[in-house]
């Protein structure tokens, strides 16, 4: 095996990996730890939920991941590298809207908000830009919609929404925290049918407090509690 074939089958090895912690430990508080000692990986193609109770860490796992908070000892790894490196690969639906769904906004508009980088301001994007957020929306069986207003929507179709706002880049890595909260079993029975929908094209973490919502296409479950 030449030097190339060795760096390429290491590379590869590497790419296995979505989601590495290292004996991670994480306080927000000098002296007291949310996270304690955290090590698991997740395999680039499969899934995890992540439960447990509020307060338990959950979240701070996501931002870890997102590379918005730093380890306070041990190594968090996304692809083979430091988190704040791979964001361009990771879709992530937050737990709160950080609009008023009430705003006169287009479906299409929404979606596009997971294009937005720096210089970008929302209308002045690309041909392509909405080429890509119109694929979003068809994976999630809302393309019908894309010109519709965001308030227009029933409570499973704005889940669905967010899901393709968070799809439209086409990440490696798909980060939801607490996505089926306030919503009824109706539209968490279809929330779960779009995410089943998409396993295997891409990793996927659910972060829940829900046990409910634990299915068996999910390969993994990650539980956290409070000390």
């Amino acid at each position: 095996m030449n030097r190339t074939q060795q760096s390429e089958k290491q590379q590869g090895a590497i790419e296995e990996q979505a989601i590495e912690f290292n004996d991670v430990n994480f306080g927000y508080v000098a002296g007291k730890s949310v996270l304690s000692e955290t090590r698991f990986n997740l395999r680039r193609g499969e899934s995890m939920c992540i439960v447990g109770p509020n307060g338990g860490g959950k979240s701070t796992l996501i931002k870890l991941v997102l590379g918005l908070q730093r380890p306070t000892s041990g190594e968090v790894l996304v692809f083979g590298n430091p988190p704040g490196k791979m964001r361009h690969r990771v879709g992530y639906m937050p737990q709160y809207l950080s609009f008023d769904p009430q705003f006169p906004i287009t479906v299409l508009d929404v979606v596009l908000m997971g294009r937005l980088r720096t210089g970008i301001q929302l209308g002045s994007f690309k041909k392509n830009d909405r080429a890509a957020a119109i694929q979003a929306l068809e994976k999630v069986d809302l393309a019908n919609r894309a010109r519709s207003r965001f308030s227009e929507l029933s409570g499973g179709q704005r889940q669905r929404a967010l899901i393709a706002r968070a799809l439209v880049d086409n990440p490696d890595l798909l980060l939801l925290d607490e996505p089926t909260a306030n919503v009824d079993q109706t539209v968490e029975k279809q929330f779960r049918q779009t995410l089943q929908s998409l396993a295997g094209e891409m990793s996927i973490v659910i972060v829940s407090h829900d046990l409910n919502f634990v299915s068996s296409w999910l390969g993994h479950v990650l539980c956290v509690n409070r000390e």
